[in-house]
């Protein structure tokens, strides 16, 4: 299979039950005082009574279009009090680099029985592997697990699931494939975060209706009487597509899609929208980023008032906010079966 075979995607919308916040974007580079290029990608949650975000920095001169090498990347951390406004913190919170690592990046926050996990992408002289780490205070990182090459975009169910910690994840089976992007989602269990198992394919590109190159987690489910809300990233690529960003050339699309997974077997999807949730639309999203045209969702909160508060990076360059009540998310996913 090649490229031309890929059949392309048209214009695409976002859903009207979710609105993009006005306060867009929440965290620019201009906001971090260490001076990273783009912001983006964030994992959040609320924990111990603050919502934290911790956020993908990658250094380089925007005015230039140019970019530092992958191992100056890092994560920093902020804090809010209503999930709107944050206040940045000095310091990036981690980083690694040493004689196998090159960098840590796309982190995902999950709160599990009063401990904050996060997982990550972790690139290395050996491959690119999927990482969960532990933490208490966003200033230290207890790794407890990196998967072998080349997995990534995990994300953890925030409670066990018959006695197990579960999570969703993205393999790179490039050969198996014919050699080219060809990624979907799975799931697998574990008895301790440390050793995983029992995968299950979840979701194939080719049940995405808005994707033809790849699929993969988002942010970590919400639980709902319904099932487990989950977004996920789709991506679509059009050969024709020009420049669209900083790079030389940029061909693909990334957007949001939300579907829901049932409560006591999650590798089972019970209902998905056919269309996206967001697509790139405003400003900050298709225009002046690293890649525009990237919608990338890496945390969802749960209000108790029923709103659900959507984090996404756009344009790999800043971190954004869209919110929608937890019912029409459901009845989204529902219409679509």
């Amino acid at each position: 299979m090649t490229i031309d075979t890929f059949q392309t995607i048209g214009q695409l919308q976002s859903s009207p039950v979710i609105r993009r916040h006005p306060a867009n974007p929440l965290v620019a580079p201009k906001d971090v005082a260490y001076g990273p290029a783009m912001v983006f990608n964030a994992g959040v949650t609320k924990y111990e009574g603050k919502y934290v975000m911790v956020f993908r920095n990658d250094y380089g001169n925007a005015a230039k279009e140019t970019i530092e090498p992958h191992n100056t990347t890092n994560l920093g951390l902020a804090y809010s009090d209503d999930g709107v406004s944050w206040q940045v913190q000095n310091a990036p919170c981690w980083s690694w680099n040493d004689e196998e690592v090159i960098r840590v990046y796309d982190p995902r926050l999950t709160v599990i029985e009063g401990r904050c996990y996060m997982c990550f992408a972790v690139d290395t002289k050996h491959g690119l592997r999927g990482g969960i780490a532990v933490t208490e205070d966003f200033n230290s990182f207890e790794v407890l697990s990196l998967s072998v090459p080349d997995n990534r975009n995990m994300v953890l169910f925030p409670e066990r699931i018959g006695g197990k910690y579960v999570r969703l994840e993205r393999p790179f089976p490039v050969y198996s494939r014919g050699g080219i992007d060809r990624f979907d989602m799975w799931l697998s269990d574990s008895p301790d975060l440390a050793y995983w198992g029992g995968s299950k394919l979840v979701l194939g590109v080719e049940q995405v209706p808005f994707a033809n190159d790849k699929v993969g987690p988002g942010a970590p489910p919400l639980k709902t009487e319904k099932g487990w809300l989950t977004s996920f990233h789709a991506v679509d690529l059009d050969p024709s597509r020009g420049k669209n960003g900083w790079e030389t050339s940029w061909k693909k699309r990334y957007t949001a899609g939300i579907m829901l997974l049932d409560l006591e077997d999650p590798s089972r999807i019970v209902g998905m929208a056919k269309s996206p949730l967001l697509a790139p639309e405003a400003f900050y999203e298709t225009s002046g980023g690293f890649r525009n045209n990237v919608i990338f969702p890496g945390g969802m909160i749960l209000e108790d008032s029923g709103e659900v508060k959507v984090y996404y990076g756009a344009a790999d360059t800043v971190e954004c906010l869209a919110t929608a009540h937890v019912d029409d998310l459901v009845q989204l996913c529902l219409e679509g079966r």
